[in-house]
Order: C-alpha cells, then structure tokens, then sequence
C-alpha cells in the first residue's frame, strides 16, 4: 500500500493551492483517506477526511469554507483544494489512509490512521 502526495509549493496570502494524494488498491479498500499537517514544533493536525460511505466530508475548524477535499475514485486520487491561503496554514501536509472505520468523533486524530504517504511542503508567504 502506497500514498503519494503532491502539489505543495509557496504560495501567497490569500492564495490557492491544490494537493494531490495518489494511493495504491482499491478505493473502497479505505473506509478514510484524508489530509494532515505538521507545522514545525507543533503536533501533526487533522485539516480534513473523507470516507467511502457516502463520500462524507469532516474538516478542522481552522480551514472550514477555504479548504475542500474530494476524490477521483477512477484515478485513485483524493484532493484538497486549498484557497485563502493564510500564513498559518503553512506546514508538511500528509496524506492518510486507514482500512477500519471510525467513530465521527475520531476522523480527525492523526493517531487512528496507520498508513502514511511522504509530505508535501506548502509555504504561504508573500
């Protein structure tokens, strides 16, 4: 099982970026499949999760109305459209995925999901 994620850069204030996350399988093999990040010296965060029942969503606070994620099931892709960039979004963000299904309350916990793709950088910044 592989992820791959892509698309981070530097980007300004206010701006837009769109990452990409790549898996390996089946689709329907994950139950969850999201983003996180890692700012430097602080805790890998949840940003946003989606599930293969019902494509439903879950986002952090933090990025509700900017971010939006969504999934190619034929390229085996999940996405996050990043817009209004702000510099506090700024970190390594991962893609995830996990087989078992989780509790509403858990989407978000980095800890529950035990299969990791590589980082992607995004800098905001002007």
């Amino acid at each position: 099982v592989q992820l791959q994620a892509s698309g981070g850069g530097l980007v300004q204030p206010g701006g837009s970026l769109k990452l990409s996350c790549t898996f390996s399988g089946d689709a329907s093999d994950y139950w969850h499949i999201g983003w996180f990040r890692q700012a430097p010296g602080k805790e890998r965060e949840g940003v946003s999760v989606i599930s293969r029942r019902n494509d439903n969503t879950r986002y952090a606070d933090s990025v509700k109305g900017r971010f939006t994620i969504s999934r190619d099931t034929a390229k085996n892709t999940v996405y996050l459209q990043m817009s209004y960039l702000k510099p506090e979004d700024t970190a390594v963000y991962y893609c995830a995925a996990r087989y078992n299904r989780l509790v509403l309350s858990a989407l978000l916990d980095a800890a529950q999901y035990n299969i990791w793709g590589q980082g992607t950088l995004v800098t905001v910044s002007s």
